[in-house]
């Protein structure tokens, strides 16, 4: 039927399980009893005329003598719960349309058997009321209806409820349900009510501490306490309830969750590593004598300041420079706060420098060293070893003999052989840089043979 595929989408959408005050203590709920069918709501011609006789339970209604429906259904919050319902009866009493005296005949139709399958979203309206044994609901949902071998159709449903409770999880339920049949098996299936009374068990609840209150309002599911402290169990007597207690076993103070503080410094005595004396926070509860920031017990000077990189004694100054050891690069010889403790380079020690530095010579037109340059450069490389802060520029030159790009190779192979040879003998290549300027700088004319010499050099110059 063209209808049906309607009615599935239908209960899938409001899908489907309901129950009567069914809550989040107890979701789920199992409904039986006796169900009643009446078809007068389909004979009747006008809308006053289909409930008017709807007490009228001796002519119009069909009933089994006999539990004829079971409901399981499920609560799923905000007063929503959905369900199923099957049920069966039997149509002995049939309404028909109303007749030529204006009244309305009932027929038996032949004993058909009935079977209805329903799925229902039920909605609570006992949070509007005062009294909570009292429970009205609205309905809506859709089913399927057989009537006989022949006759079955989809129905869409909506209706109301009653439930009166006995206790928190046992009542009498009544509901009564409008089934609209489609119009194109209106002959198959007559629109008709059906009624239903009985018993609701609800279930699913859980106390697995047997403390009397629900495992989800059970602050501690586990350990049995009183409703006062939603369920959870204060041991020590502290105030402090022992799922929060730190030391749920001894009598302590809420600010510590729980726990003494025998010192009273502010420090629990589970953290405190000096529980017996008053300390300070910071220090995990023990003194600090010289208040450097270190504690007693981790101070070796804990009557003087000092820093804890020094394990709070104060930073020695060997040299008496100002500049404490463990700053100063030169901690054994006096030196200067600008020049980070070490002595500073005079411009007579950059003269004595130079005056070695032209002394070093070199193989013709090569950058290795005649043999008596040695004793010249190991004492160029003691001089720098005394200021090991200093940084220095080694720079070559030549004459003009020769080409320009010979010259240029020339001299920064010698200036790098100068460098070179430092670093190999303790100097610290930080410290260095090399370079060469050919002919480009000369100090002396290059028209006799001693003005060459003094244009062949090596210069040591300090960078600042």
């Amino acid at each position: 039927m063209k209808h049906l595929n309607k009615l599935f989408v239908a209960m899938l959408l409001l899908a489907g399980l309901s129950s009567q005050a069914q809550d989040s203590n107890n979701p789920w709920a199992i409904s039986f009893g006796v169900n009643a069918v009446d078809t007068r709501v389909s004979a009747a011609s006008k809308l006053e005329d289909q409930f008017s006789q709807y007490f009228n339970a001796k002519d119009n209604w069909n009933i089994l003598p006999s539990v004829s429906y079971v409901n399981v259904s499920k609560y799923v919050g905000s007063n929503f719960s959905f369900g199923v319902t099957g049920s069966i009866n039997k149509i002995t009493k049939y309404v028909l349309p109303k007749n030529a005296a204006g009244t309305y005949d009932v027929v038996n139709p032949g004993d058909l058997n009935y079977y209805a399958f329903d799925g229902v979203i039920n909605y609570s309206l006992m949070s509007l009321i005062k009294c909570k044994r009292f429970d009205p609901s609205i309905h809506i949902g859709g089913g399927y209806t057989w009537i006989g071998d022949d006759k079955h159709a989809g129905t869409l449903n909506g209706g109301l409820g009653l439930t009166y409770w006995f206790s928190e999880v046992v009542g009498l339920s009544l509901r009564t349900t409008y089934k609209q049949s489609f119009e194109d098996v209106r002959d198959d299936m007559p629109s008709h009510t059906q009624t239903f009374a009985g018993l609701t068990f609800k279930f699913g609840g859980s106390d697995r501490d047997g403390d009397g209150i629900y495992d989800k309002d059970d602050a501690c599911p586990d350990n049995a306490g009183p409703k006062a402290t939603n369920g959870c169990p204060d041991t020590d007597g502290d105030s402090v309830l022992d799922k929060d207690d730190t030391c749920p076993d001894v009598a302590g103070l809420v600010e510590f969750q729980g726990c003494p503080d025998t010192d009273g410094d502010g420090v629990a005595d589970k953290d405190d590593a000096c529980p017996d004396v008053a300390g300070l926070k910071a220090f995990g509860g023990c003194p600090d004598t010289d208040g450097d920031g270190i504690q007693d017990k981790s101070d070796k000077c804990p009557e003087v300041k000092g820093p804890k990189e020094n394990a709070g004694c104060p930073w020695p100054d060997s040299d008496g420079d100002k500049v404490l050891d463990k700053d100063d690069k030169c901690p054994e010889v006096k030196g200067t706060v600008a020049n980070n403790g070490c002595p500073e380079v005079s411009d007579e020690v950059v003269k004595r420098l130079n005056d070695y530095a032209k002394t070093i010579l070199f193989d013709t037109a090569k950058a290795s060293f005649q043999q008596q340059t040695y004793p010249v450069l190991q004492s160029i490389a003691g001089i720098l070893k005394e200021y090991p802060s200093a940084n220095f520029s080694i720079e070559g030159h030549t004459d003009s003999d020769g080409k320009d790009a010979t010259n240029q190779k020339l001299s920064e192979d010698r200036a790098a052989a100068v460098k070179n040879y430092l670093i190999e003998n303790g100097i610290a290549a930080s410290r260095l840089t090399s370079a060469g300027f050919g002919e480009t700088k000369p100090i002396d004319t290059n028209k006799t043979k001693a003005g060459k010499a003094n244009n062949r050099r090596v210069e040591v110059k300090l960078v600042k």
